[in-house]
């Protein structure tokens, strides 16, 4: 029998009061693995990417319909805590978005609280674990108590991303992770989530084809809510099997 995917998806819809922003996108994301979430504006994307570790609910007049798997076991489960997914879930969005009050070394703590008291020096382990993972630490170790606001825009989302893999969770969830930055951030972004691929799951929404590309192993591309195709990213650039997904990847959409 055929390992199960570490997360899928099943018939899942998520609407804003009446008007669906997800159609029904049935997904699997193996483990270990990096899946571009790729589609024009507005198709549902990052809705999508926010109903995987339960964000979505928090929208105002937000709904979800059908299920999400972890390790096959349903998210939205009345008696599962939201925390607890997210905890296993974790997530990076768009903009980096440190918390300004807080040193860097605080800011990956932070993170670390979710899974309880750890003692001073379990922390400051897991803290540097963390900031080597996100290849951080070299450019901070001798200013852990300066301000993270401090760091460039690079390295406040590599912060952000130490934040998140911290509690060391399952999935790691990244919403247009370089979008905000020069294309030298961008560069050691791509080449992290490569290296992040071999601790976690990895789902990355990117409008930018040649990232999704060059990084993904697998790709999904939406369109109006609809999840239209989903397949070995080699293939998904090569030889597509909608012609609307040609027709974005070539650009004569989008």
């Amino acid at each position: 029998m055929a390992d199960l995917p570490r997360l899928r998806t099943e018939d899942l819809t998520a609407s804003f009061g009446d008007r669906p922003a997800v159609k029904q996108a049935s997904l699997a994301f193996p483990a270990n693995t990096l899946t571009a979430i790729i589609g024009p504006s507005g198709c549902g994307k990052s809705t999508f990417l926010r109903c995987l570790n339960r964000l979505h609910e928090l929208s105002r007049h937000a709904t979800v319909r059908g299920r999400v798997l972890l390790d096959d076991a349903d998210i939205y489960e009345p008696d599962t805590d939201p925390v607890s997914v997210r905890r296993r879930i974790g997530m990076v969005f768009q903009h980096p978005n440190p918390f300004p009050t807080m040193s860097i070394f605080d800011n990956v703590a932070a993170g670390l609280r979710v899974n309880g008291r750890l003692s001073r020096a379990d922390t400051a382990v897991a803290v540097e674990r963390a900031l080597r993972s996100a290849a951080l630490w070299d450019e901070v170790k001798d200013r852990l108590r300066a301000s993270a606001l401090g760091l460039s825009g690079g390295q406040q989302q590599r912060l952000c991303i130490a934040r998140a893999i911290a509690p060391a969770p399952d999935v790691l969830l990244l919403d247009e992770p370089t979008s905000a930055l020069d294309p030298i951030a961008t560069q050691s972004i791509e080449e992290l989530v490569q290296e992040l691929k071999r601790d976690f799951t990895v789902v990355m929404v990117t409008h930018n084809m040649q990232q999704a590309a060059r990084v993904s192993d697998f790709t999904a591309f939406f369109y109006l809510g609809e999840l239209v195709e989903h397949d070995a990213t080699t293939r998904m650039f090569t030889a597509p099997g909608e012609a609307r997904t040609e027709a974005y990847i070539t650009g004569r959409f989008g």
